[in-house]
């Protein structure tokens, strides 16, 4: 991570959710970050959720007694184009990456929607009430449906001339299951750092993933090829790398073995304690991590405000990162 983060600590996740209220919506907070770097991850995350999930999609159909899709067919109400662009916007969970043919059958007067598809156990039908054509009486209709598991946006135009059967309609398949990518950045402040940035990212799915899951596999999609530009036959200055097992350490600030040591400063802020706990230690003089782990607990005891509960808090998170309170014997 940037230098940056032994200074104001690890980025803080969470998440939130959406206006749908399930999980496949959901607003992703990560911050504080360096200068930049909410745009620089939120853009990189925004691309390969749009771009490289895997999903499944209709890439075409066969109609009885249709050749084309500006075909019209007896007791039918819609079009084949219509017919068409209402299974493009087909939910569906494919399970393995095998090419499968679906059926569509039925006699009106009915309207037959997603829930009457025959479907094997490998596909999930999302969204049942979708509606895909309307029978008016007399009208009867069979459709042949080829289901794929695939990546991005894969156009009618280009499969139509690897393969152009009579009879075989091909269908814009837009296999990705994130249906709204979005994000924006807000100004974070850490202690006296006023120019940090909080990332906020928006995901929807359409429900053959969790937005959580869809974020995981973005990351670690971004993940394998940032490794492959990191090798460890790659230089890298590690003064310049985040390392937290240096926080609390002593840097020298001297220009030869007689200077002064200069003890480093990390803000307490960066602990996260309740509001009660950090008003009671700033109030007190304690600033930062480094003279928080030189008291003892007798020392924050006398404390005005600080109770037990706040010194439990305060050895629990000093826990969490390896530190601990002065012994009263070191004293």
């Amino acid at each position: 991570m940037h230098i940056i983060q032994e200074e104001i600590g690890l980025p803080i996740y969470s998440s939130q959710a959406g206006s749908r209220g399930d999980d496949s919506h959901k607003i992703f907070t990560i911050g504080p970050l360096p200068p930049g770097f909410g745009m620089t991850l939120g853009n990189a995350l925004r691309r390969v959720l749009l771009s490289s999930l895997p999903g499944a999609a209709v890439t075409s159909m066969r109609m009885k007694g249709v050749q084309h899709e500006y075909s019209t067919v007896k007791g039918v109400r819609e079009s084949g184009v219509d017919i068409a662009l209402n299974l493009k916007e087909l939910k569906l969970r494919k399970f393995s990456k095998d090419t499968e043919v679906i059926t569509l059958k039925g006699k009106g007067p009915m309207t037959l929607t997603a829930k009457d598809l025959q479907v094997s156990s490998d596909i999930e039908v999302l969204d049942p009430d979708h509606e895909i054509l309307t029978l008016e009486k007399g009208g009867e209709v069979e459709i042949e449906i080829t289901v794929e598991k695939g990546v991005g946006y894969s156009p009618a135009a280009e499969r139509n001339k690897k393969s152009n059967e009579p009879g075989l309609i091909h269908i814009d398949a837009i296999f990705s299951p994130v249906m709204r990518a979005r994000f924006d950045t807000e100004a974070a402040r850490v202690g006296q750092r006023t120019d940090l940035e909080k990332l906020n990212l928006e995901i929807e799915t359409n429900g053959s993933l969790t937005a959580e899951e869809a974020v995981q596999f973005g990351a670690q999609l971004l993940k394998s090829y940032f490794e492959y530009f990191g090798s460890s036959e790659k230089v890298v200055e590690s003064d310049f790398i985040a390392d937290f097992s240096r926080t609390g350490s002593q840097v020298g600030i001297g220009e030869d073995e007689g200077s002064q040591i200069k003890e480093s400063y990390t803000p307490i802020e960066i602990l996260n304690f309740s509001p009660r706990t950090l008003n009671a230690l700033i109030n007190a003089g304690v600033g930062s991590i480094e003279q928080l782990t030189k008291c003892t607990e007798a020392a924050l005891s006398n404390f005005r405000g600080f109770g037990a509960k706040a010194l439990d808090e305060v050895k629990d998170t000093l826990a969490e990162r390896g530190l601990k309170l002065s012994d009263d014997d070191e004293i």
